[in-house]
């Protein structure tokens, strides 16, 4: 295949072009139709016409010369066919050959009347002409080929009003010239009609088209220029034409909002890893360097270096499961928008976790709920924000180790508060709590195992489901944490809340989950 070839097979056709040559089709198609209609209709009533006018002349020849008794001969048809031109008496209105209907009839250029005998001889002819007769019992009006043209002969045989016998024939024969001009002037408008149809539709179409195509060609600008650059914030402007191709200018937004997010997202995991990983990297490889320098021929040394690289192992294995479920949490709107949880079930079911692994604690349990309270959530999702929460207040409570936790409802939201009494979070530290890796107190929070990620979980989780989580402290009092979750107004019955169990159950199984690989809640740690 040429390079001209690959380009003609390439070359692409604009939408608008083709839309306006398919509506042009189209309108000439309807245009044509409703042109042959009129025209028929037209010249029908022309042909009727000159049919009618046929049968006012032959009734007129008819009337002249039905007073004879005996056959026609020429003289007779001559003096009442053809009168005089000139007259003593013009006054007189008889005799007023511009009165006459019938000279008038013979005046026209495309009718000719013919009078034959009862033998068929011609007998009179008001013009010149080579006709053929043919007799006829009645009057007869019908379409007939002379000398290659279509014209309309008339035929009626001539009776006496006195004794009704036979006295002749007469013939009117119209040549259809008037009416041949007004239908070729007719179809020659009509062409001209549908060729400005055409024209108008056609550009009325591309006129059309090019504005209906304008949102569409915004939205090929956006694409492009993302798929040009994809750092790019470029969007889709408002539309403001509330149509389909608006909801499809939102979605397109949307979505590359979406994917916006998910780029940082991963931006922001790598980086973060990256950060985090440095630090027991950096441990771990000199304590190996130390080893191979001299340490492995002292026991202590020995000893000491391969518990401390074990220890940041774990530690670094402790951070990838969280930046894991961090990275899940994130992309909740993905894969568990329709999951419906029982939030008394949960709340019990941690509440009493943590009394068995906790003995030494004192948990107390508010739930001023009546009845059950479900909400959009994975059930695995609740319990893990819970245990976050519950984690994080036993490990900074060291002195009075108590734990007050309450379940209430409001008009549309369900409020669960986790109050414990230890060190407490100083008032510019509340803010920060929620990023990732932040620690109020570095040093204290690696003795404690923690990372800085698990209430940046737990937020991300909460406001993927579309609550918020907040926190009031003081300094030495301790902290309450509050989460607000909307409550669904229209409850799930029975066999569907067994259904949404049954496959909360099937997708905890098939789905891993911080708590199916650490089901120690001491492991999820997020410091103050």
């Amino acid at each position: 295949m040429t390079q001209t070839d690959r380009k003609f097979k390439d070359r692409k056709i604009s939408l608008k072009w083709k839309w306006a040559f398919f509506t042009s089709i189209g309108v000439l198609a309807i245009v044509i139709a409703f042109s042959v209609l009129i025209f028929n209709r037209f010249t029908n009533v022309l042909l009727e016409q000159e049919r009618v006018h046929i049968g006012t002349t032959l009734s007129t020849v008819s009337s002249r010369l039905s007073d004879y008794t005996s056959p026609l001969a020429k003289g007779d048809v001559e003096k009442y066919l053809r009168p005089p031109l000139e007259d003593d008496d013009a006054s007189n209105s008889d005799n007023n050959i511009y009165s006459d209907s019938l000279i008038v009839n013979f005046s026209r250029d495309n009718i000719l009347v013919n009078v034959y005998n009862v033998n068929g001889k011609r007998l009179f002819e008001s013009k010149k002409n080579v006709a053929e007769f043919t007799s006829s019992s009645k009057r007869k009006i019908q379409t007939d080929r002379r000398e290659g043209h279509a014209v309309l002969v008339g035929t009626e045989p001539l009776h006496s009003k006195k004794n009704g016998s036979l006295i002749g024939y007469a013939e009117v024969v119209d040549e259809l010239t008037n009416y041949h001009k007004t239908a070729h002037k007719l179809a020659a408008i009509l062409a001209i009609l549908v060729l400005i149809s055409v024209l108008i539709s056609m550009i009325l179409a591309y006129l059309l088209v090019a504005e209906l195509l304008r949102p569409i060609n915004q939205i090929q600008e956006t694409i492009n220029k993302v798929k040009s650059d994809p750092d790019s914030d470029a969007r889709v402007p408002d539309l403001k034409s509330h149509d389909e191709l608006a909801d499809l200018a939102d979605l397109l937004n949307s979505m590359l909002d979406q994917t916006r997010r998910y780029i940082d997202q991963q931006q922001q995991f790598v980086e973060d890893v990256s950060h985090e990983l440095r630090t027991p990297v950096a441990v771990i490889q000199g304590h190996i360097d130390m080893l191979l320098r001299w340490g492995k021929d002292d026991p202590e040394v020995l000893e000491e270096s391969l518990k401390a690289s074990l220890q940041e192992t774990k530690r670094m294995k402790s951070l990838v499961s969280e930046m894991l479920d961090l990275s899940r949490a994130e992309q909740v709107e993905l894969n568990y928008s329709e999951e419906i949880t029982n939030v008394n079930e949960v709340f019990a079911q941690v509440y009493n976790d943590f009394k068995m692994i906790h003995p030494d604690f004192t948990f107390t349990f508010d739930d001023d709920t009546h009845e059950n309270v479900y909400v959009q959530i994975y059930r695995n999702h609740l319990e893990q924000v819970l245990v976050i929460l519950l984690d994080n207040a036993i490990k900074y409570s060291e002195k009075r180790k108590e734990v007050h936790m309450s379940l209430s409802t409001s008009l549309s939201m369900v409020n669960i508060a986790i109050q414990d009494f230890g060190e407490g979070i100083s008032q510019e530290d509340i803010s920060k709590v929620f990023n990732r890796f932040y620690r109020v107190d570095k040093a204290r929070s690696r003795d404690k195992g923690g990372n800085g990620l698990g209430l940046s979980i737990a937020h991300r989780l909460v406001e993927a489901y579309h609550g918020n989580i907040s926190i009031e402290s003081s300094l030495g009092y301790g902290s309450i944490f509050q989460i607000n979750l909307p409550i669904l107004k229209n409850m799930p019955k029975e066999d569907e809340k067994n259904e949404t169990a049954t496959s909360s159950d099937s997708s905890q199984a098939a789905i891993p989950d911080k708590h199916d690989d650490q089901p120690d809640p001491n492991q999820k740690d997020q410091p103050h």
